[in-house]
């Protein structure tokens, strides 16, 4: 059975930038009421022509040319987002035309803010099944477009990005892996977005709750099932859902602040972007090393939430900057639209 591991990774955001100073005057709030209740000062938000697909492509290619391939070598393409550019058909097809993988197939996949973690543990199967050989996997989503910008207790939240790896057979004894993966469909009132409205709906106080429960939970569940404990982990990247709710699952487990990869304060809430942008971060940062453990964990709305181990081995080749799109015009126009 082959192993599989995380060769490339990228990441875009785009150049729009929505400031706790300007929500803080649409919202009659204070930046400082933002900030203690989310661990967040900035998010970047899409623009006119800016989409969750032109997001994707951008980190795409970049993770693409990161593990030295071309977009012909890519089998298979998976795109977690809650926010398609169309119900049909699938983001991903439209990343796979743009990227020219022209023989892979593609898909998406729809787990919210666990989508990465879903969408990796699939690349991971499809490859150790001996199915595929290179899967991209890709989270974006443009949650500004579907942000009540009216609720301050929701709004202060979300923010828009892509984050991509590409997943290859690997050689190594160690790679990907183990994953769990849990839901719970009984409350979805809790976290929505009804597709007659098109605007979140959440109940924070108890989405809080049970992420930092579940979030904990699956942490163990996954070190556990892997044989190694919190002690063995050098980076854990749990999805960028609130500090608040990060900093609680790592006091909860007794995780040091310097393992955690943090970047929510400067981007918000991106949703299935959320990890591998994390992820992309940690690595030009040049805080992962190869055999490095790293830990990820998720929580969204479903409820779905889970975690999952892997191995730091990437190929050695030129590090490429974050892609940023084009700048733009007009972004707090655009927003008060949403309104």
């Amino acid at each position: 059975m082959s192993k599989a591991a995380i060769t490339g990774w990228g990441s875009a955001v785009p150049p729009g930038e929505l400031t706790n100073a300007s929500l803080a005057s649409m919202l009659d709030v204070s930046e400082s009421w933002i900030y203690q209740r989310t661990g967040i000062k900035s998010r970047r938000v899409v623009g006119p022509g800016q989409t969750t697909s032109s997001l994707a492509i951008e980190a795409s290619r970049l993770a693409i040319g990161r593990a030295g391939l071309g977009p012909e070598d890519i089998d298979l393409v998976i795109v977690a987002t809650a926010t398609p550019d169309f119900q049909l058909p699938a983001t991903a097809s439209l990343v796979q035309s743009a990227l020219g993988c022209s023989h892979a197939g593609a898909y998406d996949l729809n787990a919210a803010c666990s989508g990465f973690l879903y969408a990796l543990a699939q690349a991971n199967a499809s490859i150790e099944s001996g199915a595929c050989r290179r899967v991209l996997v890709c989270g974006a989503d443009t949650l500004s477009l579907v942000t009540d910008y009216s609720d301050a207790r929701s709004c202060v939240l979300f923010g828009d990005g892509a984050g991509a790896v590409v997943v290859e057979a690997s050689p190594h004894s160690e790679g990907l892996g183990p994953f769990v993966l849990h839901s719970d469909g009984s409350d979805p009132d809790l976290l929505y977005v009804r597709s007659d409205e098109r605007l979140i709906r959440m109940q924070g106080r108890e989405v809080y709750r049970r992420a930092v429960e579940e979030m904990s939970a699956s942490l163990l569940e996954v070190l556990g099932g892997a044989g190694i404990g919190i002690g063995d982990v050098d980076i854990v990247v749990a999805h960028q859902a609130n500090a608040r709710i990060v900093e609680a699952v790592a006091a909860r487990l007794g995780i040091d602040r310097s393992r955690l990869v943090m970047n929510i304060e400067a981007l918000g809430n991106t949703s299935a972007a959320s990890i591998p942008i994390a992820l992309a971060d940690a690595a030009d940062e040049g805080r992962l090393a190869p055999g490095d453990v790293v830990a990820i964990a998720a929580f969204g709305a479903g409820f779905s939430w889970g975690a999952g181990v892997l191995r730091w081995a990437p190929r050695s080749v030129a590090k490429p900057p974050r892609a940023r799109l084009p700048e733009l015009v007009g972004t707090t126009a655009h927003l008060l639209e949403l309104a």
